[in-house]
């Protein structure tokens, strides 16, 4: 298996990707733009991943697929590029529960990536017919790229794979990468490896603090160059797994590339996560009419806490309706977020965007 020594060059990749992660944990967006922030980086990656494949669709037309009816019959470039997002979807619920790395997981990915395939390309490859070699084949001279293990050894593999993930100390940055290699080198199925590869780095990233909120798409650094990706991964080895793939002399060449694609995608989102809060806290802010935005200032400046309207109507000198009406149009808009109990309203209170906010809004109201 890939192993790493940390280099001072490694060590440097993950303290500027860690500054990254903290600057972006520290942007605070609504939940309506960060879920619409999620869904537009789902079909940039599922365009970038499928691309690398050698998927012919636009972004556009990606775009359109994703968002048109699921029980439409689907050319295979544009199931490709749905099966990804279906698996995104997955994934991230399987994050949210904290799901074990595990072998069920990998076939799992495989299983969505593959979704309206035949049935022997699901689930893990198994002997070829006599005199026939699995392999990845050159599209224009048609011989071998890569010789995968056997596919005996495949299980052995996985099970290694899936024992080093849950007990290695190793930094989650290693982790994702090492999966990323692994899955992609053991190439346990028919097809679907490498976006399987992918997926599972993505969502080791992802469940231990390194999916960036789910904003922005990694897969777009990697087929930014696909030349450099593949020869990344390759290392300039022999095409046979067994005659150094399986234990590369020199695995830093994929870790150097895996942490700076990390640390480009991190870097960009920084100053994504940043504009991202300043356009939307002005664009709520437009939609608040001056009475409004007294209010607003109003209970940032008395009401750290809960607060009922009834209170803030004496306070205002108005009726507790004027009050009602002002603070619907502050929760629509996401300053302020009601407390329910038994479907009724109880009191309200600030939201997070608001509390995160606090400065820019009053510099923006004046």
């Amino acid at each position: 298996m890939i192993k790493v020594t940390l280099t001072n060059e490694i060590l440097k990749y993950i303290t500027e990707i860690d500054k990254n992660r903290y600057a972006v944990s520290s942007v605070k967006l609504s939940g309506a733009a960060v879920n619409k922030l999620r869904k537009n980086s789902k079909k940039k990656s599922s365009y970038a991943s499928t691309k690398i494949e050698g998927n012919p669709l636009s972004e556009k037309q990606v775009d359109e697929v994703i968002e048109s009816d699921e029980r439409k019959h689907y050319l295979k470039p544009e199931q490709e590029v749905r099966n990804y997002f279906l698996a995104l979807n997955y994934l991230e619920e399987m994050a949210k529960r904290n799901e074990k790395f595990s072998k069920k997981l990998i076939l799992d990915v495989q299983k969505y990536v593959e979704k309206g395939a035949f049935k022997e390309k699901i689930g893990l490859r198994g002997p070829m017919p006599p005199g026939v070699l699995f392999a990845v084949y050159d599209s224009q001279t048609g011989s071998p790229d890569y010789i995968p293990p056997e596919y005996t050894d495949i299980p052995k593999l996985l099970d290694e794979l899936v024992e080093y993930v849950n007990t290695t100390d190793d930094h989650p940055l290693i982790i994702a990468a090492v999966v990323h290699y692994q899955l992609v080198t053991i190439h346990p199925f028919e097809d679907g490896n490498g976006r399987t590869a992918r997926l599972l780095s993505g969502y080791i990233l992802d469940v231990n603090g390194y999916g960036f909120n789910g904003i922005g798409s990694l897969e777009e650094y990697f087929a930014y160059d696909v030349e450099e990706y593949y020869d990344s991964i390759q290392m300039g080895l022999p095409s046979l797994y067994y005659s150094g793939r399986d234990n590369p002399p020199h695995p830093e060449i994929w870790f150097h590339y895996f942490l700076r694609m990390v640390l480009l995608y991190s870097s960009k989102l920084c100053e994504l996560s940043e504009s991202s809060s300043g356009k939307e806290l002005e664009g709520s802010l437009s939609y608040l009419k001056g009475k409004e935005k007294e209010l607003l200032l109003f209970l940032i400046e008395n009401y750290k806490r809960e607060f009922t309207p009834i209170e803030v109507s004496k306070e205002f000198g108005v009726t507790n309706k004027t009050i009602i009406n002002r603070l619907a149009v502050l929760v629509k808009n996401g300053f302020v977020v009601p407390n329910m109990v038994k479907e009724r309203i109880r009191s309200y209170e600030l939201s997070d965007f608001t509390k995160q906010n606090v400065k820019k809004i009053k510099k923006l109201i004046g």
